[in-house]
């Protein structure tokens, strides 16, 4: 007997039916690499990044381990601003939807 082979766009549609749900997971997780990926190439320890996000160590440590369930959209959005980034959401000639994360002001 030869088993289905499923296929996904979206590693999060694997965990649930709801696409509505598993956009806002894809999402949340593209904000927080992005926001990893940021604070690793700043170079800071966790008691400079809780400093400059204003959140306890604790809350650092949850973040930089990808704890996605911990955190929502907004909260993610709001990290990326304490940093100086902000998303830009725009659409191509194509039709093909992009956000780009760009700098607003250098957070040293």
């Amino acid at each position: 007997m030869m088993m289905e082979k499923l296929e996904y766009t979206n590693i999060f549609e694997s965990i649930t039916e709801d696409p509505a749900l598993a956009a806002d997971l894809q999402f949340r997780s593209d904000l927080l690499m992005t926001l990893i990926d940021i604070l690793e190439s700043k170079g800071w320890k966790q008691a400079e990044i809780a400093k400059v996000l204003d959140i306890a160590q604790p809350r650092v440590s949850e973040l930089l381990r990808g704890k996605i369930s911990l955190f929502s959209s907004d909260r993610l959005i709001g990290y990326l601003a304490k940093l100086g980034y902000r998303l830009r959401p725009s659409m191509t000639g194509d039709q093909t939807v992009i956000c780009a994360v760009e700098v607003e002001r250098d957070v040293a």
